[in-house]
C-alpha cells in the first residue's frame, strides 16, 4: 500500500492498558516488592519503598488540599522526591506539572500560571528562581520546599511524609485521565504544556520495550532531566512495566558520563543532541569498554556510529519521538541499519509525510510528519490553556509534528530537520541539520549549530556557530574552506561564529532562537573576510 498511513507493527502480546499509572505501581510492588526500581548515585529504592513512600506523600498532599484533577507544579532537579511526587499525585488523580529547572523570571511565572497550579513543590537550591516570581503568581496558594534552606514560611517536604490524621481518598482513575503536563522544549519560542494521559505513559513505555527489545534484567540509564519525556515516559515507565531498574543520573556530564554508567550498572542508555559527539571526541581511554552498557538509543545517529560502537562496545539505535506523540518510530532490531534512518513506525499510530498544503508526498520527497492514533489516549490531548495552538497542531485531524522527514521505497524514514530549522537561501531550502553534521566531522569542532540570518538579497544567509575543541587554533577562514571542499556551494555558511559554548536547554537542545536574535553582527563574514572574529562567551 502506498504511503505510510496503514503501517502498524506490534511486537509480542498486545496489552490493553486500561488502568492508571498508580495501579501499575501497586501491581509491581505486590509482584516484586524487594526488587530495585529507581537507582541514583544518592541511593536505591525498591518497588515496595516507592509505593509505600508515595502513599505517605499522597496523604500529606491530600491534607494540603490536593484533589483529583488538580495540577501541581514541581521545580525539582533529578531526585527521588520527583518520582515520589509523580506517583503520589497519580494516586490522588492529580496531575504532575514538572517545570524546566532553567526557567526563571517571566518564563517561569508564565509556565506556573498557565497550568493554574495551587501548590508548588520546589527544591531549596532552586528557591532563588521561585522567589523572583512568588509574589506575582496568580494561583499558587502553598509552597513545599525539598532540602535545607529556601523559604522558612514554606512547608518542609518532611511534613508531607508524616502520618496524617485523615486517610486520603484514592479515587478510581480512568486511563484517559491526565497524569502529566510536559512542557515543550521552547527552543523556538514560548513553551506549551502538553496534556499527557495515563495510557499515553504506559502504552509508550511498552513501545520502548518492544522497539528496543528491552529485558527485565536491563538497567535503563537516563542522564537527562526528569521533567523530560526521555526520563519520565521512556525510562521510568518502561522499567516499571518490566519490573526492572530506572537509573537516573544527576545531569548530563561528559567527564562523568561513563563513571555514572558504571556506578549505576546501566545496560541501556539514551542520547540526544550532541551527546554522542561530545563523548566520541573525548580522548581514548583503556576504560572505554569498562561498563555493562549493551545498547544506546536516541537521535541523531552520526555517520561514525559504527566506530563509536566498536570503541565503546555497545550497539546504537536511532528512533523518533517528541513530547506530544511519544516514541513512534524505531529502527528494526532484526534488520541492518540504514544510514541516516530512524526506522519504521511501530505501534498504534498512522503516519504520513505531507507538503505545505497537506497532500502526501512521494518517496524521496521531504515532507512534514503528521500522526494520528488508532487507539485511545496514545497521543497528547492538546496544549493546556491553549485551544488555538491545539487546533492548529491537530488541523485536518492529524497532529502536525513540525518535523520534516523523507521515506524510501521500503518505508524507512529519515529525519531531515525541523520545519522551522531550514534556511531559505537564494531559492534553496537548506537543512540546518545536514550542515551541522558535516561541520561536526571536522576533528577540531566539538559541536555546531546552524541558523538562518537576514540577507541583504532577501531570504536568508547560513550562519554556523561552532564550539572548538580545547586548544584548537582553527580559524573561521580555514573552516569555511574546509566546508567549501565538502558541501554544495549553496550550503557553505557565509557567516561563522566561534563560541565558547552554545546556549542550551537542560535537555541539551540548542536554543537557536537566541542565536538568531544575536544575528551575524559578531560573526566572521566569508564575503568580507578581512573582519576578525574571536571566540565569544554565551550566557
Amino acid at each position: 500500500m502506498a504511503g505510510l498511513r496503514r503501517w502498524r507493527i506490534v511486537l509480542g502480546e498486545m496489552k490493553t492498558f486500561t488502568h492508571s499509572l498508580a495501579h501499575e505501581l501497586r501491581q509491581a510492588a505486590a509482584q516484586a516488592p524487594d526488587r530495585p526500581f529507581i537507582r541514583m548515585v544518592a541511593g536505591e529504592w525498591t518497588y515496595s519503598e516507592v509505593d509505600r513512600q508515595s502513599d505517605a506523600l499522597a496523604a500529606g498532599l491530600y491534607a494540603q488540599g490536593v484533589r483529583q484533577g488538580h495540577n501541581v507544579s514541581l521545580m525539582l532537579p533529578n531526585c527521588i522526591e520527583f518520582a515520589l511526587a509523580w506517583f503520589a499525585l497519580a494516586k490522588l488523580g492529580a496531575v504532575c506539572a514538572p517545570l524546566n529547572t532553567a526557567f526563571r523570571g517571566q518564563a517561569l511565572a508564565q509556565a506556573i500560571d498557565l497550568v493554574e497550579s495551587r501548590l508548588l513543590i520546589a527544591h531549596a537550591g532552586l528557591w532563588p528562581q521561585v522567589a523572583e516570581v512568588r509574589a506575582g503568581l496568580a494561583t499558587v496558594e502553598q509552597l513545599v520546599i525539598v532540602g535545607d534552606g529556601g523559604n522558612p514560611s514554606a512547608l518542609p517536604w518532611s511534613e508531607l511524609l508524616r502520618p496524617q490524621p485523615v486517610a486520603p481518598e484514592f479515587p478510581a482513575c480512568a486511563f484517559s485521565s491526565l497524569c502529566l503536563l510536559l512542557y515543550t522544549s521552547g527552543t523556538t519560542g514560548r513553551s506549551k504544556a502538553a496534556m499527557i494521559p495515563h495510557r499515553f505513559v504506559l502504552r509508550h513505555a511498552q513501545g520502548v520495550i518492544d522497539g528496543l527489545q528491552l529485558r527485565p534484567d536491563d538497567v535503563l540509564y537516563c542522564p537527562y532531566p526528569m521533567f523530560h519525556l526521555d526520563a519520565a515516559v521512556m525510562t521510568i515507565a518502561p522499567a516499571l512495566l518490566l519490573r526492572g531498574v530506572a537509573a537516573i543520573g544527576e545531569r548530563f556530564s561528559v567527564s562523568r558520563y561513563w563513571d555514572e554508567v558504571r556506578t549505576l550498572q546501566a545496560t541501556v542508555f539514551d542520547f540526544m543532541g550532541a551527546t554522542l559527539t561530545l563523548l566520541w571526541k573525548q580522548p581514548r581511554s583503556p576504560g572505554d569498554r569498562d561498563h555493562k552498557a549493551r545498547l544506546g538509543w536516541g537521535v541523531p545517529l552520526p555517520e561514525w556510529a559504527g566506530e563509536f560502537e566498536a570503541r565503546f562496545g555497545c550497539r546504537l539505535v536511532e528512533l523518533y519521538g517528541s513530547t506530544e506523540v511519544g516514541g513512534i518510530i524505531y529502527t528494526p532490531q532484526d534488520a541492518p541499519r540504514r544510514q541516516g534512518s530512524c526506522g519504521k513506525p511501530l505501534g498504534p499510530w498512522e503516519v504520513k509525510l505531507v507538503d505545505e498544503q497537506g497532500f502526501e508526498v512521494a518517496a524521496g520527497t521531504p515532507g512534514e510528519l503528521v500522526v494520528r492514533s488508532l487507539e485511545p489516549s496514545v497521543l497528547m490531548d492538546g496544549y493546556w490553556g491553549m485551544p488555538q495552538a491545539t487546533l492548529e497542531a491537530f488541523r485536518d485531524q492529524w497532529f502536525h509534528t513540525g518535523d520534516v522527514l523523507t521515506r524510501d521505497a521500503d518505508g524507512w524514514l529519515y529525519f531531515v530537520g525541523r520545519r522551522k530549522d531550514f534556511v531559505r537561501r537564494r531559492g534553496e531550502n537548506i537543512s540546518a541539520a545536514e550542515v551541522e553534521m558535516e561541520i561536526e566531522l571536522h576533528p577540531e569542532v566539538l559541536e555546531c549549530a546552524v541558523v538562518g540570518v537576514p540577507s541583504e538579497l532577501t531570504e536568508e544567509e547560513v550562519m554556523a556557530c561552532v564550539v572548538l575543541r580545547e586548544g584548537s587554533t582553527l580559524s573561521p577562514r580555514a573552516l569555511a574552506d574546509w566546508c567549501a571542499a565538502r558541501m554544495a556551494r549553496f550550503m557553505v555558511p557565509r557567516y561563522l561564529r566561534v563560541l565558547s559554548a552554545l546556549p542550551k536547554t537542560p535537555t541539551d537542545k540548542v536554543e537557536k532562537f537566541r542565536l538568531r536574535e544575536q544575528g551575524a553582527a559578531l560573526a566572521w563574514d566569508r564575503d568580507n573576510p578581512s573582519m576578525p572574529q574571536r571566540p565569544e562567551r554565551t550566557s
